[in-house]
């Protein structure tokens, strides 16, 4: 899927872990964890939202478009 999510890189800044950004936005460390390697089908903007308020960054610090590649990437 061409949309990457870089919660990793955000956690690091902030220095965060899984279960304590899990726990403050309200959802499972393995909800979470299903959101940030990428295995997600959708997000909620409720989700997206305290994502961003909780690591003080915006949407597109989170998720970023990839072109995917001629084999289907």
């Amino acid at each position: 899927m061409p949309i990457v999510v870089d919660i990793d890189v955000m956690l690091a800044k902030r220095k965060m872990s899984v279960g304590d950004l899990a726990e403050r936005i309200g959802i499972t460390p393995a909800n979470l964890a299903v959101l940030k390697n990428g295995r997600a089908k959708a997000v909620r903007f409720t989700t997206l939202n305290a994502l961003c308020e909780v690591l003080q960054c915006q949407p597109g610090d989170l998720l970023r478009w990839e072109v995917e590649d001629a084999a289907g990437g």
